[in-house]
């Protein structure tokens, strides 16, 4: 169990540093580390993806907030659009919630591993929109809702799609990534209390669990994520981001394949 928590805590640097220096919530990194850890622990199969999104996204309120806070340090947070979006985005993370929760583990998973692929391409070529323009009050709840909804269901913190959603606002690249983060917490909250509420009275659970919610893997993820999410935030202000991101999506590709190898 020792090991476990060791692994816990190794995990919520990781997620911590890329929540910060990609204005990433973490859950890219978190939700496949848990789902492997949660095999090995030979949770329910049945279950073990459910418990690695909620438990990722309960993880991400606290991870948000320190990177959140970081950025708005660099004044890097446009808290306007952030209060904007908020509405839609707690109301499609909510619904991504129970969606996910009558999927199957499989079918989630071929998902979550699509989704990783289709984050990679983007991050690999560094993808940008081509046509900038001001969204309307209904355009950014909209958007706000999809992002939330498909947040919810890979259980991230929507950075993949918000920072894209932002530069086509016209928000600068850091402006981008610094008010990616803030909007990261309602996302998370959200979807944390939807898994948390979807997944009571689900049984078979092991012990210490909030619904789909593992707190023990949410306790030690969140200590050391809040912790190292401030230094990523110093690093994207500092290091070669574009070179990074291209590391970054050739790890996620190598992962996603792993995942997907369970699959058969």
């Amino acid at each position: 169990m020792i090991t476990y928590w060791f692994l816990y805590l190794i995990t919520g640097i990781a997620a911590g540093v890329f929540a910060g220096l990609f204005g990433l919530g973490g859950g890219v990194i978190v939700v496949p580390i848990l789902t492997f850890l949660f095999t090995a622990q030979q949770m329910p199969e049945a279950h073990i993806l459910h418990m690695a999104l909620g438990t990722s996204l309960a993880s991400i309120m606290f991870t948000s907030l320190s990177s959140m806070r970081a950025h708005n340090k660099r004044g890097a947070v446009e808290w306007p659009i952030a209060f904007r979006i908020a509405p839609g985005i707690m109301v499609g993370a909510f619904s991504g919630s129970w969606l996910a929760s009558q999927i199957s583990t499989r079918h989630l998973k071929i998902f979550f591993v699509l989704f990783l692929f289709y984050v990679a391409s983007r991050i690999a070529w560094n993808a940008t929109p081509a046509v900038k323009k001001p969204y309307t009050s209904g355009g950014i709840i909209g958007a706000g809702a999809l992002i939330g909804t498909i947040s919810s269901l890979v259980g991230i913190g929507g950075g993949t799609m918000s920072v894209p959603f932002l530069l086509r606002c016209n928000a600068s690249m850091h402006h981008a990534i610094g008010t990616s983060s803030a909007i990261g917490f309602p996302i998370a909250l959200a979807g944390a209390v939807g898994y948390a509420i979807n997944g009571a009275n689900i049984p078979g659970l092991p012990a210490h669990t909030l619904g789909f919610i593992y707190l023990p893997a949410l306790l030690l993820v969140s200590l050391a994520s809040v912790t190292t999410a401030p230094l990523g935030a110093r690093m994207a202000h500092k290091l070669p981001v574009s070179r990074l991101k291209k590391i970054f999506a050739g790890l996620l590709i190598i992962v996603g394949m792993k995942m997907l190898a369970g699959l058969f």
